[in-house]
This record gives structure tokens, sequence and C-alpha cells, in this order.
């Protein structure tokens, strides 16, 4: 398969220009990434964005591993003498794995069957008799009788007919073209069925809704195919897949039979059926389900990823004083202070709830922390405690006139951090519970920089991530944490291995490189010291300079996201208006007065001098949106608490497919289903609200026994 063949079907596939694919491909196979493209190659791509550079790529490898499985087919059929220049063409113009895997399958190799046992019978010719519906008048008995043959098993009439009906069925299920047809019919008329098992029936389970489920499966949303699949492995679901079976048989008829007239016609037909039935539908229905589920996962990741990058852009409290807390009854409340770097400080153990009930105790220290740290903000575990602990503190800051504001704060994935490798080697001397303190209190003071230390699955703001191909899954969440990342854009002097191994071009062992010399040779001066990192060469250089930040360096434009290859256009745009460069950034007067367009060569087009007026506008501005907290109403602490038609205030904690989860402070989120999200018709729920939103609902009902509490959005 040739480049052009490739790009030529990417372009088809996405519905772009065949130019910009071939650049975007050219630009992938030089090693260049996709923010990196995305943000400074805007020219060869034809201003492309981000999703369409990632769908490029994706596509790409696909037709990779296509190309790869055509090569071995291509060797393992010419292998068995098989392979003609008209299979070969087919095969070679392929770009459906699918389709190619039913090319290849009277090729592949098959364990002993039906019908290899009717072979070895010598039954192939008769097989062949009855397929080719050449005899129209005669004696079947005559015919069949030469093949009866006893010392090979074949002892009667219906032996040697059965056994060419096995060899006749396996032949026509191995068929591309019917396969083709029948997997299409399933695909857009067949129903998924699916039922509560024997021992599940009179049981309340939470797949209640997929005891008697019936759909088009083609009309089947991700999250209830997943559910399905769920629930089958759980032992409680069964499920099928229903289609007109008749119908199926006479599409199968048409295809094959071509002479009504055959003496065989009617052996042929059951033939038909047998294969249809015992090979051809149990297979198809198996594959389409799973073409489906495919489907479902990556929808499901899709989901993932997004709420992911909701979190990870979520607004920073910034560099300020924090005091993390991870609640708890029994074992206590940990405390752990880190100051406005990040750097931790001290930690403390309080037992203020049932059962030591030591709140006053629990005061005094809670006070003296807030003090000798100047404590700023409080973060405070959204797990078990965490409402009681909230108000033991906002009691504290209202009785003490404090300037300290408390913030309950999800710590999902704290506890996985806390054990974790990186933990143990940035905090060797901790216990883990002081570490998930930590994680808890920097996550608020900046989302993006704490929780790339975490493995994204841990964080829980996905729709069946767990069950989705892993594989997948970290490949996309991969994808979204380096979008993030380069998105904001990283402070060289002070960003961890954890987050610079995210950056273009960087990986593991270059950002324990970066880090080492940042510790040897003090702060980088310059992005130009870059290169003077062990193993960081001009093609790395390139790729991860625009997205590196120094606060203090001589050179302003090393706070931007200007990149060094056109610091020289943007100085000789200062030059020309009698200006240096550092009085240019900030001004939009001057910055307006700027005619771009006598700028543009063949090296600077209109697009890349445009994002360089855009930077020098507001260089180094932090892009996510300015932090805001929320504080959920007195006395609302479980969920005997709620009553309905209550109106609360709550964070958006995931969106799913069918809705969003609220934590509304009683320590069970609550669902707003999609049909409540607003008065007008909601398609994705992802388009209205996201993860980390305030939002206000009204409390639409309370299952106490599932833990169930339905919401309704309050505009």
């Amino acid at each position: 398969m040739s480049a052009e063949f490739i790009t030529k079907n990417i372009a088809k596939d996405l519905g772009l220009r065949d130019t910009a694919v071939n650049s975007t491909v050219s630009l992938f196979l030089d090693g260049a990434t996709t923010p990196f493209i995305a943000r400074y190659r805007k020219e060869r791509t034809g201003g492309l964005d981000e999703t369409e550079i990632r769908s490029i790529h994706e596509k790409l490898e696909y037709y990779k591993e296509l190309e790869k499985r055509k090569e071995t087919i291509l060797k393992s059929v010419k292998s068995q003498n098989k392979l003609t220049s008209e299979l070969k063409e087919k095969i070679r113009e392929c770009t459906d794995k699918t389709r190619l895997e039913d090319m290849y399958l009277p090729y592949k190799l098959k364990k002993k069957t039906r019908a290899s046992v009717a072979r070895e019978k010598g039954l192939e010719p008769l097989a062949d008799i009855i397929y080719s519906e050449k005899y129209t008048n005669g004696s079947k008995k005559e015919i069949v009788q030469k093949f009866i043959i006893p010392l090979k098993g074949v002892k009667t009439y219906d032996d040697a007919i059965n056994g060419a009906f096995d060899i006749i069925a396996e032949r026509i299920a191995d068929k591309e073209s019917i396969r083709g047809r029948v997997r299409n019919n399933v695909q857009r008329g067949g129903l998924i069925v699916s039922k509560a098992k024997k021992d599940w029936v009179e049981k309340k389970s939470k797949y209640n809704n997929y005891y008697s489920h019936k759909e088009l499966l083609r009309k089947s949303l991700s999250h209830r195919m997943l559910a399905i699949r769920r629930g089958t492995k759980e032992n409680v679901l069964s499920w099928k897949i229903e289609i007109d079976e008749e119908y199926m048989i006479s599409i199968i008829e048409s295809r094959v039979i071509r002479n009504k007239n055959s003496i065989f016609t009617p052996e042929l037909k059951t033939a038909i059926k047998d294969s249809y039935k015992r090979l051809i539908f149990p297979s198809i229905e198996k594959e389409v389900f799973n073409l489906k589920i495919k489907e479902a996962e990556k929808e499901a990741i899709s989901v993932f990823s997004k709420n992911m990058k909701n979190l990870l852009l979520a607004a920073p409290a910034g560099s300020k004083s924090v005091m993390g807390l991870d609640p708890g009854y029994r074992t206590g409340c940990k405390i752990a202070i880190v100051d406005s770097k990040g750097d931790f400080k001290k930690s403390e153990t309080i037992y203020p709830h049932a059962p030591q009930k030591r709140a006053e105790e629990a005061g005094k220290i809670l006070l003296q922390l807030i003090k000798e740290y100047d404590v700023e903000l409080i973060a405070i575990g959204n797990g078990t405690a965490s409402r009681e602990t909230d108000m033991l503190v906002r009691d504290l800051i209202k009785k003490q006139n404090l300037k300290s504001k408390s913030i309950v704060v999800s710590e999902a994935g704290a506890s996985v951090y806390s054990a974790s490798k990186i933990a143990i080697k940035e905090f060797p001397d901790l216990d883990v519970t002081v570490r998930g303190a930590i994680s808890i209190a920097r996550r608020l003071q900046d989302p993006l920089a704490e929780l790339v230390k975490i493995e994204p699955e841990s964080i829980g703001v996905g729709q069946y991530q767990h069950d989705v191909d892993k594989h997948d899954l970290k490949g996309s969440l991969d994808e979204t944490i380096e979008s993030c990342v380069n998105y904001v854009g990283v402070e060289l002097n002070t960003a961890s291995s954890e987050l610079l191994l995210h950056v273009s071009g960087i990986g593991p062992s270059l950002a324990v490189n970066i880090v080492k010399y940042r510790t040897d040779n003090g702060s980088f001066k310059s992005r130009e010291q870059l290169k003077k990192v062990p193993a960081l060469g001009a093609k790395v250089f390139e790729q991860c300079a625009g997205f590196l930040k120094i606060r203090n360096s001589k050179n302003p434009l090393d706070n931007s996201a200007i990149h060094p290859e056109t610091y020289s256009i943007t100085e000789k745009i200062a030059k020309d208006n009698n200006l240096c460069v550092s009085e240019i950034i900030g001004s939009e007067k001057i910055i307006s007065t700027i005619r771009i367009e006598n700028y543009v060569t063949e090296e600077y087009g209109i697009l890349t001098l445009q994002d360089i007026l855009d930077e020098l506008k507001k260089p180094g501005l932090d892009p996510r949106k300015t932090f805001t907290s929320i504080e959920f109403q007195a006395g609302i602490n479980e969920i005997s608490d709620l009553k309905e038609d209550m109106i609360l205030d709550g964070t958006v904690t995931n969106v799913v497919n069918f809705g969003a989860f609220v934590d509304i402070g009683v320590h069970q989120d609550g669902l707003i289903h999609i049909s409540k999200l607003s008065r007008k018709f909601v398609k994705n729920p992802a388009d209205l609200i996201s993860v980390g939103d305030i939002v206000k609902v009204k409390v639409a009902s309370i299952d106490a026994d599932l833990k169930r509490i339905s919401l309704e959005k309050v505009d």
C-alpha cells in the first residue's frame, strides 16, 4: 500500500483536503507531535485543529495495522499456492479490517470441523455435484451410491448426504459476499434482546431496566450496550440478537441457488439452512455484538477523556498556602500543610468525630496550624466524614474571624497516588495517609500539575471505564493529558518530572534529565539553555520549546507561547515600530496598528503571524478559568436529610451519555438524567454541562435502599 493510497483514504474517511492530510502525515512520520503540529505548523496543515490532527493520526495507525495484516494474509495464502492475481489485487485494495478477514476466511487454517471430517471421508466430490446444480434429472441414489464407503465411515445414503451438507454449509459460511450481506442486515435490522437469568428474575438489582429489554441494535446507546455486557459478565443477564430467520435464509438462497430445476435443490436448501443456523448467524451475532461493543467502548473512552480534560483544566487556586484535610472517623482526619509553592511543611492528625469526639482539641490544633502557616485555603476531601469536617472548619473560621476559606474537593485517586511509586519517591518518610492529604491540598493549588501523577482510571470521571479495552483507554487518556499540559504550558523551573514528561517531544527519561540538570545547575535562565540538557537534541527542542515557559527570563518571549523559531520575526516587528519586544508585550494599542500581511514570507504565513500577535497581547496568561468554589447547604449531610423538591447547589463530578452526576454534599452523588438537564431536547449532556461546573438542582426523588438520588437542573 503506497503512502498516496493511505493519505487519499484518510482524506476520504475524514472529509479533509488531500494536501492537508499529506502534510500532516508527513509531519507525523518526521516525529512531530499533535500539539506541536496544531500550534506551530498551521500553514502546513491549512489550519487544522487538534481534533482533526488526532483523527488523522488515528487513521494513519489504522491503515498501518491494516497493511501489516494484509502482508500476513498474502504470505499465508501464497504458501498454500492459492494466491491468484485477482485475489491479490482485492486484498491490496481492501480498506476495511472486517472485510479483509472475510476474504481470508476460506484460506484460514481451521481446526477439525464437521466439514474437514467429511472431506477425509472423500465426500467433497459429492458436495461439488450438489453445489454445482448440474443434474436436472436422474437418480439421486445412483449418484450418491458411489460415495458410500463403509471402510471410510460412510455406511448409508444419509451418511453421504449429511457429510456433503457439512462441506457445503462451511463453503457457504466462508463466502465473503454472503457474510457481508448477513452482517449488514443484522447490523441494520437486528434487535438486541436482554433478559434476567433465572436466579435474578425476582431479585432487584442495578440491571432492572434490562430484565426484559428489546430494541434495535443500531439505535442502542453505548451505556446500554455496556450495561448489558457487564450484567452478562456478572451472571445477572443473558443477551441475544433477534432477526427474521426465514428472510435471512432466503437472502442466502438467492445468492447460492441458480438452478431451481436441479434434483438436489431440496438438499441444497437444507445445507443453506444448516449453514445459516449453525455457522453463519452464531458467528455474525457475536461479531456484530462485539463491533457494537467496540463502538460503545470508543464512546465511553471519549466521555471519559472529555471529563478528564475538564477536570485537568479546572481553575487553579494558584500560589496560596493550603491545608489539606483527608477526613475520617475512627482513624481521624489527616492534615497536611503545603506552602504557596506546593512544598510540604507539616502534618497532624485530629479526632473530632465519633468514636473519639475530641472536637475541642481538634479545633485548637487547626487554629494553631492556620495561624502558624498563614493558611489561605483549606481543602477538604469529599469522602467519608467530609461534611462533618467541613462544618467543623467553617464554624472555627466563623468563630475566630479567620480569613481562611474552606473548600470541599474531590479526593478521587488520592489514595492511589499516596501508595504509588511517585509518592514514595517524593515523600519516602511520610505515611500514606499524609501523602493523600498533600495530594488533596495540591490539587486545589493546581489540578493539572497534581492529577497528572495519578493513573487516570482511578479518578472516576468516566462511564464504564473499567470495562473498556485498557490499551485504547490508556492511549486516549495519554493524548488528553498531553493536550491539556501543552495547552496550558509548563513553568520550566518548577515543573515536576511527572508533568514534564507530557510536554510535546519529552518522554520519561528526558523529563528526569531536565529536573536533574535544574537541580545541578540552578534555574533555567533561557529556553536556549535547554539544549544543554543531556539527550535533548535539536528535534526535541523544536517540539518542546514553545510549551515550556520561564517566568523571569531575560528574554520576555521565553514566558510566552511564541516559539523560539519565530523570535527573529517577532523582534523584526518590534524593531520596525522603533520599539523593543518588551514594549510591545501587553499593548493592544500598538499591536492593533501592526499590519501582519507585510511580514508574510515563505517561512512565516499569516496564521503563524496572527498567533504571534495574539500571544503578545497576553503572554504567560494561564488559559484556564478563574477559580471559584461552592458552599453546601448547612444541615444537609446525609441522604436521610434530603427531601423531594429541595433546591441545592452542587458540583458536577461526572458527565455521561445519559446525564450528569452532581455532588450535593451527602456522600452520594445525585444524577441529573439527560431528560432533566433542560426543557429543550438534549442530544449530548456534554454540550450543556461539564465536570467542575457549579449547578443549582432540585431533588426529584430519593431511593435510600439503592442509594440513588434523582435530580433536576434548575435554570
